[in-house]
């Protein structure tokens, strides 16, 4: 018991043996303060650390290297302000944004830190901020409040404490769960000075991130009271349903289960972001191999030339090495343009204009909650194009939380299909009138007449039986609010059932700890409850023992098909026609349920009742005891009939599935959800079909434990490291789908805690117990990981997998494992805090905001409000995002080597000594006004296709899976082109100029007449290649061709005048230049003959291309008309709804996740309300939209 806190005593958490060495001789509190800091800059670090941050990008501290190169006059051949004009614009734009993200973090940082609370200080409460909230103080939360730090309850103003909180931010649950104080602090702990005098200390575990555990114990008054998890209110949730509450702060701040949740934050990088890193670290070596070149090159000449020209004597006496040397500085600098500066601003710009498309998309807007689709990123569009595994959570996110009691079976007689009072089967019914039924909730819907009629005859026995059991063999809790009723229920499954009876005539009323009240048709009764056997996982059913008016004691029994035919009596009937039933429920993947009873005689009642309650009072393994006794009473049953429950999936969830996979991207569902739910659900949303062979956990052990032992003996042929070629897991054909639960998974994960023991015996010189060579468990940490490859590689051949009863680090481990063995690009989805670990881990985090909290959504790089955009997301956005950005790239490398690598043809001409081809500023402005406003406008709006057609063809996503369209490949098609581009426009215009005379009798030969026709090709050939490389013509695109060809006109005259001349003789050197060389005829047909052989070679080529090997793409293009109208036609007649699967398979009831309120109930504590002042202003419950619980 490591952590100690005093109520009420803040000079306590400040003594010595508290405190935390820092740095060297400073020392802190182990305690965190309540503020919490996601923001990464304050006033004073902006600059500093923004520009660190900055030059830690190698092209950026390269830049800054070659500004430093370019102020010493001997190396320099190019003015200093031809990089740092560049330099300084990339540096301030990405300041300026990474200053915008930093300023929002900290408005919610402060929005945070300045929520109110009051805080018992100096004997009364007074209001305080989030921020100021300490260890150890006591506050007060009322109703709606956020709690604000993890606190352990003390007393509210229900009875027995009991606390209603909303955990929708920490687990993405929103029906409600309930929190108890002890006792003790519950009775002696209820007015302000009692709070103020309370000086408990309370020792209990460091703190975690484990949400469902809590262990600790209290000690006040001399006496040691145990904590649980049930006793603490954890920060994240809300106060519901109680008007105030009290407790002592035990964790604060970074400290609180939900922070410790929250995961690492890990730096997102794109495949494309690390391939162009690697391409430029190859220019670099270019850059380097060829300055070194034409260096030597330089020493050469001068030995046998320049040294000997009187003409070219400079006045230096440097050594011809020494002239070499610096003739490499020069060449450095002067092609520093094949990486140029502008590539990363342009990338960001791009970038930031395809997250704001995703923002502006009304397609991906949820008009029901007003939520609009959300890039909380702006650096990982392209990666959205290239998703290979989807791991969803399934509660809220595939689904919608909602349960609808759908249909029944009775007797051997199915209902639920539109039928009328008399029976006659209807394709379209009316819901039913309950107007007769003054307690009925008017919300419920249901369509069939004939039940209702047999209900309210009184006649059919079984069918008044079936909804008696479903109004008292429940845990729902209920209260009366202005007249009307509300329930709160442990899970949404039984507050829709026992909704289901309440509309049937079996209204549940009230109960206490010993009794249940109902009215029955207008008629109330009263129960005795002598025993409430609550659901587990295990069990997966309850029960209830009731003794009737009349005297008669009877068990009432609900629960999984499975465990209730298992206990049905020999002379129970209607068992085959009920299991018909159940698989047609089953096939429209409804969760089934069935009910029982069974008549108990006194004496038998008796005897059970005495072994129950020494059950009760073991002290070990106590679980397990009562499981046994519950068993002996749980047999012989009647059955009575079974419930149906639709689970409702979001709109477009099985399209989109089915849409995805036909893309080739394989889904995962991970839910912390029972197993058969998880299964169910999984049909429902067509992740599984028919046509699947599902493979469970004992099924998967037992393929590793071959694949395990057949490698043990194989050592001998193949030495650990060298990988023999993989074999298929399932070489049969057809598709496979894998079904494992998180136990199973712990096994393969191999948790760090079992690494620890490891460590802490091998340093205390003693070893782990080895495995059994023979039970093909691994033996060692390589065998460990080759299971692990094994389980990766079995689960990738299949093309689906779902893993319940996972906890949210798993969920974060096992997208760990497929981007760890496989190299594959990953997507997370989820609604709720337990899935912020899993979308931190993947590459790209999408969050479900609405409903859920707004956990998953603040860790996520995309948030949307509905899982059905997903599919726009990828195939849409992401598919263009990628294609754009790689189209830049390629053309980007392309201009800047057909730009560079001119300087490296001239070198021949001009004894390698590091002059340029260009003027100074058409260097300094080439890339950032004359060719760069064409290609971002590619960037950001080219398509292949429209949206609707890259949603109908799903399979254009593929490329960007396999990274076809940026790759090494397409790197060395950039250079060649390039450097065939460059050879055209240097040797044509010098070709043309070698012996020529003008019209004039002027000889245009000079070199500022050759540096204006080769810029002059050179703009004209980019901007018409990009014009054949775009493939959607707007008006801006065009209007972006026309103006960089004129701008470059346009400046070029201005800088060659004589008027700049006149102002700055030293830096505009090139007066009259261009208008001498333009007026030139001769010199224009040059410049087109060089258009026109640098064009000519690239439309042939795309023309065999597009008609000899056209890809998918080009195909679809071809016939873009017609699948328009296709479209169209189809939109006019409305494709049929999607229909359920036809599968015969046992569906069962997901029941509560956890224990329902049964312990609460029978402990014999008070549910009703204290008859004090304090009772009346308590507000009741208030019935909340139900929702699927999905346990941690």
């Amino acid at each position: 018991m490591g952590w100690k806190v005093k109520a009420n005593d803040r000079p306590y958490h400040q003594l010595p043996e508290f405190k935390k060495k820092v740095f060297l001789c400073f020392k802190k509190s182990r305690y965190s303060g309540n503020a919490i800091k996601t923001y990464k800059y304050n006033v004073l670090t902006f600059l500093p650390l923004n520009l660190y941050e900055q030059f830690k990008r190698v092209a950026n501290l390269y830049f800054l290297a070659l500004l430093i190169l370019q102020i010493i006059p001997d190396i320099s051949t190019l003015p200093w302000y031809t990089t740092l004009i560049p330099l300084v614009v990339v540096l301030g734009v990405t300041a300026i944004k990474d200053l915008a993200d930093d300023l929002a973090r900290h408005r919610m940082d402060k929005e945070i830190n300045n929520r109110k609370c009051d805080v018992l200080l100096d004997g009364r409460f007074q209001e305080s901020r989030w921020r100021n909230i300490q260890v150890g103080d006591v506050v007060r939360l009322k109703k709606n409040d956020f709690i604000p730090a993890d606190i352990l309850l003390l007393s509210s103003s229900n009875p027995n404490s009991l606390t209603y909180v909303e955990t929708a931010e920490l687990d993405g649950e929103t029906n409600l769960k309930f929190r108890l104080g002890l006792r003790v602090t519950d009775e002696k702990l209820q007015e302000v000075h009692q709070l103020a005098e309370f000086n408990g200390l309370i020792e209990c575990e460091e703190p975690n991130n484990r949400l469902d555990k809590f262990v600790g114990t209290l000690r006040w008054d001399g006496e040691h009271y145990p904590l649980g998890v049930d006793n603490m209110l954890l920060r994240g949730c809300t106060i519901r349903n109680t008007e105030a509450c009290h407790g002592v702060v035990i964790f604060a701040g970074a400290d609180s289960k939900i922070m410790r949740n929250g995961g690492k934050t890990r730096f997102k990088r794109t495949k494309i972001d690390e391939l162009m890193n690697y391409m430029v670290y190859t220019i670099f070596v270019l850059l380097i191999l060829v300055a070194a070149g034409l260096a030597i090159g330089h020493s050469f000449w001068y030995e046998e030339i320049g040294s000997k020209a009187w003409y070219l004597f400079d006045g230096k006496n440097q050594s011809s090495s020494y002239r070499g040397f610096l003739s490499f500085w020069g060449y450095i600098i002067v092609l520093n343009t094949m990486v140029p500066i502008s590539l990363y601003v342009s990338v960001e710009v791009i970038r930031l204009g395809q997250s704001k498309f995703i923002n502006w998309d009304l397609q991906m807007y949820y008009a029901e909650k007003d939520t609009p689709a959300k890039a909380r990123t702006t650096t990982l569009n392209e990666q959205l194009g290239q998703i290979e595994y989807i791991f969803s959570d399934k509660t809220g996110t595939l689904t919608q939380n909602v349960m609808q009691f759908k249909k029944c079976t009775i007797a051997g007689h199915s209902y639920g299909d539109p039928t009328t009072a008399e029976g006659v089967v209807l394709d379209r019914g009316r819901p039913v009138d309950w107007s007769w039924n003054r307690q009925a909730d008017k919300k419920f819907d249901f369509r069939d007449h004939s039940l209702v009629a047999r209900v309210r005859s009184g006649k059919d026995k079984d069918a008044n039986e079936f909804f008696k059991l479903l109004s008292l063999c429940h845990t729902v809790m209920v209260e009366h609010k202005d007249g009307d009723l509300v329930y709160q229920a442990a899970s949404p499954d039984e507050g829709a059932l026992v909704t289901a009876a309440r509309n049937f005539g079996y209204v549940f009323l009230s109960r206490t700890q010993d009794t249940i009240t109902i009215r029955e048709m207008e008629q109330e009764k009263t129960y005795e409850m002598l025993a409430l056997l609550d659901f587990n996982s295990d069990r997966k059913r309850m029960s209830i023992i009731l003794k009737f008016p009349d005297g008669r004691i009877r068990l009432y029994c609900k629960g999984a098909d499975t465990v209730i035919y298992e206990r049905l009596s020999p002379n129970s009937r209607h068992k085959e026609t009920t299991q018909t039933d159940l698989d047609v429920f089953a096939n429209a993947t409804l969760r089934t349920l069935c009910l029982s009873y069974k008549d108990i005689s006194t004496a038998e009642y008796d005897a059970w009742s005495q072994k129950h309650k020494e059950a009760q009072l073991v002290m070990s393994d106590r679980d397990a005891v009562l499981d046994r006794v519950y068993e002996q009473i749980e047999s012989g049953l009647m059955l009575i009939g079974a419930t149906a429950i639709e689970d409702k999936l979001q709109d477009g969830v099985p399209e989109t599935i089915a849409t995805l996979a036909k893309a080739d991207i394989k889904i995962w569902v991970l839910t912390g959800d029972k197993k058969e739910t998880a299964e169910n659900i999984g049909y429902a949303c067509s992740l599984l079909t028919d046509e699947m062979q599902i493979h469970y956990g004992e099924d998967v052990n037992e393929k590793l434990r071959l694949r395990q032992a057949n490698r043990r003996n194989e050592t001998q042929t193949f030495s650990r490291g060298k990988k023999k070629p993989a074999e298929l897991f399932f070489p049969a054909p057809g598709k496979n789908a894998l079904i494992l639960t998180g136990g199973w998974l712990n096994e393969i994960l191999y948790e760090k805690k079992k690494k620890r023991r490891r460590l802490r015996l091998r340093r205390l010189g003693k070893r782990a117990p080895p495995s059994n060579p023979l039970d093909g468990q691994p033996m060692d940490d390589w065998e460990k990981e080759m299971r692990q490859i094994d389980f990766v590689d079995m689960a990738c051949e299949c093309e689906a997998v779902i893993c319940c009863r996972v906890t949210p680090k798993q969920k974060g481990n096992v997208v760990s494992l497929v981007k760890k063995y496989k190299k594959a690009v990953t997507l997370s989805i989820g609604d709720g805090a337990n899935d912020v670990n899993m979308i931190k881990t993947a590459d790209i985090g999408v969050g479900i905001s609405g409903q859920e909290g707004m956990q998953a959504v603040m860790s996520s790089d995309y948030a949307f409000a509905q899982f059905r955009f997903l599919q726009r997301l990828l195939l849409v956005h992401g598919r263009w995002s990628y294609i754009r950005m790689c189209k830049f790239l390629r053309f980007f490398f392309f201009k800047n080597f057909a730009f560079t690598l001119v300087h490296f043809w001239y070198s021949f001409f001009n004894g390698y000594s590091a002059q340029v081809t260009y003027e100074d500023w058409f260097i300094t402005l080439y890339n950032l006004a004359y060719s760069s406003l064409p290609v971002l406008l590619v960037g950001l709006l080219d398509q292949d296709v429209n949206d609707k057609l890259s949603l109908k063809f799903p399979k254009l996503y593929i490329p960007g899976q396999q990274g076809l369209l940026f790759n090494y490949k397409n790197f060395f098609i950039s250079l060649f082109h390039g450097i065939f581009i460059s050879l055209i426009i240097f040797f044509i215009p010098y070709g043309a100029f070698l012996q020529t005379m003008g019209q004039d009798g002027e000889a245009p030969t000079d070199y500022q007449s050759l540096a204006v026709v080769t810029a002059s090709s050179l703009i004209f050939i980019v901007n018409l290649q990009i014009s054949l490389d775009t493939s959607y013509w707007t008006f801006v695109n065009c209007f972006a061709v026309l103006a960089s060809i004129a701008i470059y006109f346009g400046v070029m005259f201005d800088i060659h005048s004589a008027g700049i001349h006149v102002i700055f003789p030293a830096t505009f050197t090139f007066t009259g230049a261009a208008s001498n060389a333009l007026r030139q005829p001769y010199l224009w047909l040059t410049i087109i003959l060089t258009v026109g052989i640098s064009l000519l070679p690239v439309i042939c080529i795309q023309f065999l291309y597009k008609s000899i090997w056209p890809s998918v793409g080009d195909k679809i293009q071809r016939n873009r008309k017609r699948y328009e109208m296709e479209m169209e036609e189809e939109e006019r007649k409305k494709p049929p709804t999607f229909q359920r699967g036809g599968r015969s398979r046992r569906s069962a009831y997901a029941f509560s996740h956890s224990r329902g309120y049964a312990d609460l109930i029978s402990s014999g504590r008070s549910i009703r309300r204290r008859p004090t002042a304090r009772a009346g202003a308590q507000e009741s419950i208030r019935e909340v939209p139900q929702r699927q619980a999905e346990n941690i």
